[in-house]
């Protein structure tokens, strides 16, 4: 059966890693964006490695019209429907304390935007037998850090989505991976102070392909993000709140 893989926020380094991964698998991909250059140099990109079918679409998460139209164009495609969820943006903390209107665009792209389209594609998805979901969200939403608590607050936010999206798709066949990655290469971490541990996008994009097969449920990537988070979720909150994590 024909794999499609829709991957949202296509113009990111790790969906990009992904895209290729998928491609060379001999999946139909539809990368959607809002950088529609960079979006056709990595579909050429896909097409060489293997895809039978690489387009580029226009998406924001910010504009619920751009979902109807990436909805109706893998309508006429056979095959199963997978959505992978790139989508995502990290204003300083510092900024959104002296703007805090900048929380509604941070919840926008990182969980509202995201959820939305799910929630639009779903009934399709489940009328061909399921199809699987993969939502990369952030470790920063295990728990609340001085540091970034509103990005972290709507990765979280996501995470509970999938978390109920996983529960409805299960009924139809399909599936849903969460996956939470540590610090990752990529533009939205570029000069950040206090990075460690820091993973290629390649990686990641490995570990997710992984948990698609072997249909895990929620994943740290790498796998030490784990072992870190239990740590830091463990810590009691009156000593948490005086830490500077």
């Amino acid at each position: 059966m024909t794999e499609n893989w829709i991957i949202l926020g296509a113009t990111s380094s790790m969906a990009r890693a992904f895209a290729r991964a998928v491609a060379q698998e001999g999946a139909q991909v539809f990368l959607a964006g809002r950088d529609m250059a960079d979006l056709e140099a990595t579909a050429a990109d896909c097409l060489l490695r293997g895809a039978p079918l690489a387009e580029a679409l226009r998406f924001d998460a910010r504009n619920p019209d751009d979902f109807a139209n990436i909805i109706q164009r893998v309508q006429s495609e056979d095959g199963m429907l997978n959505v992978a969820v790139f989508v995502g943006s990290m204003p300083p903390q510092d900024a959104i304390d002296d703007d805090p209107s900048l929380i509604v665009g941070t919840v926008t792209d990182n969980y509202a935007g995201p959820a939305q389209f799910l929630q639009a594609i779903t009934p399709e998805m489940e009328a061909r037998g399921g199809g699987t979901v993969v939502g990369v969200g952030s470790v920063a939403g295990d728990r609340g850090r001085i540091g970034n608590y509103v990005y972290g607050s709507a990765k979280a936010g996501f995470h509970t989505y999938l978390s109920g999206l996983r529960n409805r798709l299960t009924r139809f066949g399909g599936h849903v991976v969460t996956v939470k990655p540590g610090f990752v290469d990529t533009a939205m971490t570029w000069g950040i102070e206090g990075m460690f541990l820091v993973a290629p996008p390649e990686k990641v994009a490995t570990d997710i392909l992984k948990a698609v097969r072997k249909k895990k449920n929620v994943i740290y990537t790498p796998f030490f993000w784990w072992i870190i988070m239990t740590i830091i979720k463990s810590i009691p909150e009156p000593i948490f709140k005086k830490m500077s994590v």
